[in-house]
């Protein structure tokens, strides 16, 4: 692809290159493809958006910033972007969840081990004014590896309020898809894991301002993700565990 085409398409280049199309399953064991028939999508409501890794390139129709070797791959759900918990991280010109006072937060991914501390996506309020402070304001999805099993960290804080939903003896084996989600109904912040609640917490949660997401790193460039992701979801009110997306395979 040449510097020209790259323009057209929206995507800035950092580290060594930009788009891997077409690659097969990779990453060893982990990224073996489960056989049979590929699960049909659920159709989403009128109010919800998905973002669908299947591309390097405008996520969610933004402007998406690639930095190291984040490779296509094939998955049971279409392509994936497969992180190498190194130096691979999108940064997409967008916070979905900004303005929402109530919210969803779905995540489809597959973690493949690695270090401790994994920040795979972070969700960052910013103000654009030139030379305005760093804000603090995020959420993000972690997870916290121990040998060959995980689990979930949720995570969230703003003016007034700051809470982490992390339950260590929940641990999940890695190599497998899962969705997990994060969710917030006005008063109790909930996280999930295949639709199965993992903790929750009266928070005095606020919305969010606009700002960008880092997706395989925190923002600040630490934490690197081992692993693969393929969609998210994101719906401006807290969905029940029957309404919350699972993987079936």
């Amino acid at each position: 692809m040449t510097t020209s085409n790259s323009a057209r398409a929206g995507l800035r280049v950092v580290g060594r290159r930009a788009v891997l199309g077409g690659l097969g399953a990779l990453s060893g064991g982990s990224g073996v493809l489960a056989m049979g028939r590929r699960p049909k999508p659920l159709k989403d409501a009128p109010d919800q958006t998905r973002w669908v890794f299947d591309r390097l390139t405008d996520i969610g129709g933004a402007r998406t910033t690639v930095e190291g070797e984040p490779q296509l791959i094939d998955s049971p759900y279409g392509k994936a972007v497969l992180f190498d918990g190194v130096d691979d991280r999108l940064v997409i010109d967008r916070h979905p969840l900004a303005g929402m006072g109530q919210f969803t937060f779905e995540a489809l991914f597959r973690p493949d081990g690695g270090v401790f501390a994994q920040r795979w996506f972070h969700l960052n309020e910013e103000d654009p004014t030139p030379g305005a402070p760093p804000s603090v304001t995020r959420m993000l999805f972690e997870i916290r590896v121990t040998g060959e099993a995980w689990a979930l960290d949720a995570f969230t804080t703003g003016p007034g309020y700051k809470h982490t939903l992390l339950f260590q003896d929940k641990l999940f084996p890695v190599g497998k898809w899962y969705w997990v989600a994060q969710s917030y109904d006005g008063k109790t912040y909930r996280a999930f894991v295949d639709g199965q609640l993992q903790g929750e917490a009266e928070i005095a949660f606020k919305p969010q301002g606009p700002g960008r997401s880092s997706v395989g790193a925190r923002m600040n460039k630490v934490d690197y993700f081992k692993g693969a992701i393929r969609e998210t979801r994101f719906t401006p009110r807290a969905l029940t565990p029957g309404g919350l997306l699972r993987a079936n395979v």
